[in-house]
């Protein structure tokens, strides 16, 4: 159902904090133009735990508009499962293509646990869901026996594979075969986790690098692989700024650069300053210098 290169995109803001909806607009567009095949609202790099409900239905909304009738997916990272599924059903009223779903990003839940939760939210949206593995920001780990009780459940339909260790895409795929898709969630992983048979990328510096993050996809699909490693080698030090505390500061910076978007962010997060700031600035204006001529597959 979902594959290819989908940005979890970042929420603007105007200067007093309230939501920037031109903006997200203007910067949405820039990645259906450049082919992207979806997006996904409010995760952690769309400062989605620092909006209300009602703001990310907004947020959603203005996806929506510009997508294209691509899907876009909302994120649903909650530290209740009550608040998850109120929030699943709304989505759903909306019009969601579906949900990226983060089991309990404060509690850390046991596999039990893990599983009644992925239940009862993807009940209560009755949408597709993308189930979101990332042991090392939120603790849980959805491992492929958790994904074994779950996988009878139809709405479970991808899983953004986030556990940084390049051998789970793999576990994956030998056990499933094709009954989950898998994307992988780490932009510095990307490259590798194609290599093994991930069908999508779920990214992040693509909203300020969409072209080039489109190539590799589309490259190591056309079997180009060299010239997909040309672009990645290049891209790999802003790729790894996406993993980082200070991820979304870095990648709201690299849009300021690239495609002359804002950096305000909601508090407790303020802009880079300092050394922190002029050291992720050089990374992204040597690479802005250094920008690869693109070899594109058809």
């Amino acid at each position: 159902m979902w594959t290819g290169v989908i940005p979890a995109v970042t929420t603007k803001f105007t200067a007093d904090g309230a939501l920037d909806h031109a903006e997200m607009e203007r910067c949405f567009a820039l990645q259906m133009q450049a082919g992207c095949d979806g997006l996904i609202v409010c995760g952690s790099l769309g400062e989605g735990p620092m909006l209300s409900p009602d703001e990310r239905l907004e947020v959603l909304k203005t996806a929506q508009s510009v997508a294209g009738g691509k899907p876009v997916l909302l994120t649903v990272s909650e530290a209740g499962t009550r608040e998850a599924c109120a929030l699943a059903a709304r989505a759903a009223k909306a019009g969601a293509s579906g949900l990226m779903v983060v089991p309990s990003p404060i509690y850390h839940t046991d596999e039990d646990e893990t599983v009644a939760t992925l239940s009862a939210v993807a009940a209560a949206g009755d949408l597709p869901v993308m189930i979101y593995s990332n042991r090392v920001a939120y603790r849980v780990d959805v491992t492929p026996r958790i994904m074994e009780r779950l996988a009878s459940d139809s709405r479970f339909v991808a899983i953004k594979e986030s556990s940084d260790d390049i051998r789970r895409s793999t576990e994956i795929i030998n056990h499933f075969g094709d009954r989950f898709a898998v994307l992988t969630g780490v932009d510095n992983l990307a490259f590798e986790a194609l290599s093994v048979g991930a069908v999508g990328w779920v990214a992040g510096l693509v909203v300020a690098f969409p072209d080039e993050t489109v190539a590799i996809y589309r490259l190591m699909k056309a079997g180009r692989t060299a010239d997909a490693l040309e672009i990645y080698r290049w891209f790999r030090p802003l790729l790894d700024l996406d993993v980082s505390t200070f991820l979304v500061q870095n990648i709201k910076l690299a849009e300021a650069l690239a495609i002359g978007s804002t950096e305000h962010v909601r508090m407790p997060r303020k802009p880079l300053s300092g050394e922190r700031r002029a050291a992720v600035e050089a990374i992204i204006r040597t690479a802005l210098e250094r920008r690869p001529t693109l070899k594109l597959a058809a």
